[in-house]
């Protein structure tokens, strides 16, 4: 949704939390151990595997689901499922000035940091002043508290499109406690101070506790008192824990899901939001090697993927059709400028895709692997070991790939490694995920994902792409980061379109991030011992449990049923 530039918008306060007592509990669940006053933890598998190592700080790559939403808040709370205003979380509404340069936000009075120290205004200037939150180019003038409860952000231009970032997921800090960190990078934070509902109780290597914060505001309106956050190594390990009533909440693919709702006390949800794709390093001039950096490669698999056969076989016809664009289809259809590329090409194409590579000078070699200089044009694809649609995909794609006379190696990695690979360029071809826009409008994907070195969103091969932004390809093309940078400013929906459609004609073109489909996000719960989960009748956010900030506001939602 555009806003208006003098629009000033009045938001809904969230539920709160309350006091409990702390300690773990067993895995056992149900509504006679103890649920109906909510003292029993709510088990959550929301990705982790072990070893779980300590780290709450929000900026870094391994941080901790607990710690992003749960833990740390930004100002407001936004729906990425509808096209519906922000929920107040520490802010209680904002406006723009006549050219929306300027933000005045006014937080909610009387707010605590978990530690009982007062949260004001001086903290959310801070927390926007701060480096990880205000990297060069945020184009940022000023955070200035004016009051207790007002902060005042200048920026150099307008900032309508990027209401999100600014306002969504800019995670506050406490002052007090961020002020005297300087590497915030390699900060684990193991004892954080947040505003969210919980608290850090216990970690150790299999899983770690959060408890109520005394100090959040409502804290009495707090239904689930206790969350533990478990590890689980592989999807089927969770699908049996689910099956066993030992997991309350997650988010993960399971095809068939009757084999854990069968038990009576697990219902499910499916909400396609984020694109499947497969990462490549693209750009040789930031570091990548390897065949994928050649642009013909990366568009000669493209048409070679057979993405029927991989929604059908691989995630059994739960996913939806993605757009090569990065616009979420039907929700962004306006957003794309020219409709040849709506979608991307559903079958298979091996002619095609051998002209792309003859064009390019590859010859196809007695092996039936296309080769140019006498290298057979070989690549590796790795994915999370345990993400077993992910893996089925990947075994797909090379299948398909070796049909176009193109070598892949596919191959499983356990997540840290995956994490290590993407963060520092070193690798060729990773079966991902994409964090879809949390807002109808496909900015947040451009400027994140796609957004080269000008606008600070990644970085040459050996160095971590910088914190907040998720350009693992290092992709970077000037057309682009132009674009995004104008868009940045405008709040004409005809201007837009006209700049995303320059960005879409790169991309389209470029295929950094080589588009499958809009991944199955499915949401298991327990509805047996608890209310409140999102559904299809009210769908007031994402469900699953690794949804950053999301699963926050989530867990502030439920209740126990007595």
């Amino acid at each position: 949704m555009i806003r208006n530039g003098r629009r000033k918008i009045a938001l809904t306060a969230i539920a709160g939390a309350s006091v409990l007592a702390l300690g773990l509990t067993a895995c056992g669940g149900g509504s006679d151990s103890g649920n109906a006053d909510g003292d029993r933890a709510l088990r959550v598998w929301a990705g982790s595997q072990t070893p779980i190592t300590a780290n709450y700080n929000p900026f870094a790559p391994t941080v901790l689901h607990g710690a992003l939403g749960p833990i740390y808040e930004p100002l407001f709370f936004y729906n990425k499922t509808a096209d519906s205003e922000p929920v107040g979380l520490i802010g209680d509404s904002f406006e723009y000035n006549e050219d929306g340069t300027a933000i005045t936000i006014t937080i909610k009075p009387d707010l605590k940091w978990s530690d009982g120290k007062p949260l004001t205004a001086k903290d959310v200037a801070f927390s926007f002043n701060y480096e990880a939150n205000n990297p060069e180019g945020n184009g940022l003038v000023s955070a200035e508290a004016t009051d207790d409860t007002t902060v005042v952000l200048t920026y150099t231009t307008a900032q309508y499109t990027t209401e999100f970032q600014r306002l969504g997921s800019t995670y506050i800090l406490p002052e007090h406690v961020w002020a005297d960190v300087t590497d915030f990078a390699n900060f684990t934070n193991e004892d954080p101070v947040g505003s969210g509902a919980y608290v850090v109780d216990k970690t150790t290597s299999e899983s770690y506790t959060l408890v109520a914060n005394k100090n959040f505001r409502d804290a009495d309106k707090l239904g689930v008192k206790k969350v533990q956050y478990i590890a689980v190594d592989n999807n089927q390990t969770a699908q049996d824990l689910l099956a066993a009533g030992k997991l309350d909440w997650t988010g993960m693919f399971i095809p068939n899901p009757d084999d854990v709702t069968s038990n009576g006390k697990i219902d499910w949800i499916n909400t396609p939001q984020d694109p499947t794709v497969l990462y490549t390093c693209s750009n040789a001039d930031l570091g990548c090697t390897g065949p994928q950096t050649d642009v013909a490669v990366r568009q000669a698999l493209n048409v070679a993927i057979d993405r029927a056969t991989i929604k059908d076989k691989a995630f059994v016809g739960l996913t939806g059709d993605i757009s090569p664009t990065f616009a979420l289809l039907p929700r962004d259809e306006k957003w794309v400028a020219d409709p040849a590329n709506e979608v991307s090409p559903q079958e298979a194409n091996v002619a095609e895709a051998g002209s792309i590579l003859e064009a390019a000078g590859y010859t196809k070699g007695s092996s039936g692997i296309y080769e140019k200089g006498g290298v057979p044009l070989e690549l590796t694809l790795t994915s999370v070991d345990g993400w077993t649609d992910y893996n089925d995909a990947a075994k797909l794609i090379a299948e398909q790939a070796e049909a176009a006379g193109i070598k892949i190696t596919a191959s499983t990695v356990q997540w840290q490694e995956f994490s290590d690979a993407r963060q520092g360029g070193e690798f060729q071809l990773i079966m991902g995920g994409v964090i879809g826009t949390s807002v109808a409008d496909p900015f947040q994907i451009y400027r994140d994902w796609f957004g080269g070195t000008a606008v600070e969103s990644t970085s040459p091969v050996g160095t971590e792409v910088p914190a907040g932004r998720w350009n693992f390809s290092r992709y970077s093309n000037p057309v682009v980061d132009t674009a995004i940078q104008a868009a940045i400013s405008t709040n004409d929906e005809a201007t837009k379109k006209e700049l995303y459609g320059t960005i879409q004609t790169e991309i389209v073109r470029d295929l950094p991030y080589i588009p499958l489909v809009i991944n199955a996000t499915q949401t298991f719960y327990n509805t047996k011992d608890y209310t409140g989960w999102p559904t299809e009748e009210d769908l007031y956010a994402f469900p699953p449990s690794w949804g950053a900030i999301a699963a926050g506001y989530v867990l502030t939602q439920l209740q126990p049923v007595k």
